[in-house]
């Protein structure tokens, strides 16, 4: 894993809610699942037990996993980045040239990525090809069905 997540102020935001739903909300209704849990008996042959004590895991791996994000996160403000090249953070609206239709996509961080919000993951073979390009430029990704073309029509910041 590289020493910076980038990731958009959105991002950050999303993810701090998401951590502090995790610590305040999910782990006290975790532990006191196990404590009623234990209440019923012999825990060898409880399941609600067995199902607590798994959910448990999974918020407190999930709340280290998103403290190390934030903690290494290099947080972009697209609004100030302003460049005719597309970086991260941009917008990009492209016309697909086999399907001759136009899509639009926002680069952004793993976490953040939704490609039915139209948000790629900088990470993602379409990003990679489009980072430093410029208007009217043309990039080809692989796809597992066929090779695509792109031209880039237009590059925003907001």
């Amino acid at each position: 894993m590289s020493d910076k997540q980038p990731m958009t102020i959105n991002g950050k935001a999303l993810l701090e809610a998401e951590l502090k739903n995790l610590l305040q909300v999910e782990r006290p209704q975790v532990i006191k699942a196990i404590e009623e849990a234990r209440d019923h008996g012999d825990l060898s042959e409880n399941a609600d037990y067995d199902a607590a004590k798994e959910r448990q895991g999974f918020i407190e791996s999930r709340i280290a996993e998103i403290q190390t994000k934030l903690a290494t996160a290099e947080v972009v403000d697209p609004k100030k980045v302003g460049s005719d090249r597309i970086t991260f953070g941009a917008t990009v609206t492209l016309t697909d040239l086999e399907e001759d239709r136009e899509v639009t996509y926002q680069i952004v961080g793993e976490d953040e990525a939704d490609v039915k919000q139209g948000k790629i993951s900088i990470f993602s073979p379409l990003a990679r090809a489009l980072i430093g390009k410029r208007v009217d430029d043309v990039v080809e990704i692989s796809t597992p069905k066929s090779d695509k073309e792109y031209e880039i029509n237009n590059i925003d910041y907001k």
